[in-house]
């Protein structure tokens, strides 16, 4: 197969010194897991589009994590040359992502094998996701005198300056972690231009080897396809509904107690828009939200709100899409994002959305076109957006068009040769570092 990529890849114009076989690797969660569901989010559906349309411009690529469950295959192909290898190292349930760096060595250990069956130069770059995965990285790549590119999707120092209000602190452990990958890593990939500052800023990461490439959005999947009628109708919602929706991971960073509190303002105003709203939150409880999972239903009881909040559990991909269709403004107010792929998803499918300004949601969403960005966490500011939509029913329909068009610059393929240029840069570097 690797004469038919090279030759794939010349004949669609990538670096000649770009890679024929990457391995990927991500420790902590798998990209076989549904998003939405423990740890498993953003970086997932990341890491399986990237590696899906890079192996349709070229590049194999072999994605390296942890097993979770005995009932898969050592080795399981996820699409045409993208392949997702399990690496055993320690038990397949009850380790949290806080355990897991006592079992890098182990994780480690599983990928030198993998190696160690293949011929020399069998890989011909690492691109390592998160911190955990950037030492095992590291080691990797030292080890095969091949370049390390890294993708640090979140950081503990931007992360920490922004907690929420109950929030579990990174370690001090993460923190000298991500400041070793930033030093060993050849190459550094960011999400945003305000992410590469942050790395420079943070963890004085070397800006010549720090590139921005934006991720992208399955723009098969994600679009506005029959309508929010026809997704109402599926999912059994009411036509005449204000349908402000949440979607994610059920965690503090996440923030959706602010809807409920903002839920809880509107109906204050208006009581009788309580016949006429269903707020979904569509998603499980991850990270520190785990210590109390039940923590948003006793909310939306004690806020005397449970009526009009409708939990769902996390879903694939496609009925999420249906979800967002069905929306009538997406509310997004985290604490922290390294992009937030969320809002790009659902403005793909035509749906406007109201999110914090942190991290890259300024990039994701055209503030006053796409959606609302709101400086802060105060409740009444996402109460007072969300009070648009009810004055004015057009409003969902007109800036979702907008959020559309705004959505079809993020596609994956674009990401992908972007991320393509990257590697080439790397290899060609390399003797020189």
């Amino acid at each position: 197969m690797s004469s038919y990529v090279t030759r794939l890849g010349r004949r669609l114009g990538l670096p000649s010194r770009g890679p024929r076989r990457v391995a990927m690797l991500s420790v902590h969660t798998s990209p076989l897991h549904q998003p939405g569901t423990g740890d498993a989010g953003g970086m997932n559906v990341y890491i399986v589009e990237l590696a899906t349309q890079l192996a349709a411009i070229g590049i194999e690529v072999e994605i390296f994590t942890r097993a979770t469950t005995g009932a898969l295959a050592p080795a399981v192909e996820l699409s045409p040359g993208v392949l997702v290898r399990h690496v055993d190292a320690g038990p397949y349930e009850g380790l949290t992502k806080e355990e897991l760096p006592a079992q890098l060595c182990a994780f480690t250990h599983g990928v030198m094998q993998a190696w160690a069956g293949h011929r020399p130069g069998y890989y011909d770059l690492v691109h390592s996701h998160y911190w955990l995965s950037g030492h095992v990285g590291w080691l990797a790549a030292d080890r095969w005198g091949v370049p390390l590119v890294h993708a640090m999707h979140t950081m503990a120092k931007v992360k920490n300056a922004a907690l929420a209000e109950g929030d579990t602190p990174e370690p001090a452990a993460r923190v000298i972690g991500e400041t070793q990958i930033v030093r060993a890593a050849d190459r550094l990939i960011a999400n945003t231009a305000e992410e590469a500052g942050e790395l420079v800023r943070h963890y004085d990461a070397a800006p010549e080897r720090t590139a921005v490439v934006h991720p992208g959005v399955n723009l098969g999947r994600f679009r506005p396809g029959d309508g929010r009628a026809a997704a109402r109708a599926r999912l059994g919602l009411p036509q005449d509904a204000l349908i402000p929706l949440f979607a994610g991971r059920i965690q503090p960073l996440k923030a959706p107690d602010v809807l409920l509190h903002a839920v809880r303002g509107l109906l204050d105003e208006d009581p009788s828009l309580r016949e006429r709203l269903v707020v979904p939150i569509v998603g499980g409880p991850s990270g520190s939200g785990l210590a109390k999972p039940e923590g948003l239903q006793k909310l939306a009881a004690r806020l005397g709100i449970a009526d009009v909040i409708c939990f769902r559990p996390p879903v694939g991909q496609d009925q999420l899409a249906d979800w967002y269709r069905a929306a009538s403004v997406l509310v997004m107010p985290s604490y922290s994002e390294s992009f937030g792929l969320v809002a790009i998803e659902a403005q793909a499918c035509g749906t406007p959305v109201i999110a914090a300004a942190v991290g890259g949601l300024p990039v994701a969403v055209r503030d006053g076109v796409s959606g609302f960005l709101i400086a802060g966490h105060e409740p009444s500011e996402y109460a007072r957006a969300l009070r648009r939509f009810v004055g004015n029913p057009e409003l969902s329909a007109r800036m979702g068009e907008a959020a559309a068009r705004h959505a079809r610059g993020f596609g994956w393929e674009a990401a992908a040769r972007g991320t393509a240029e990257v590697y080439g840069e790397a290899i060609a570097a390399r003797p020189a570092r």
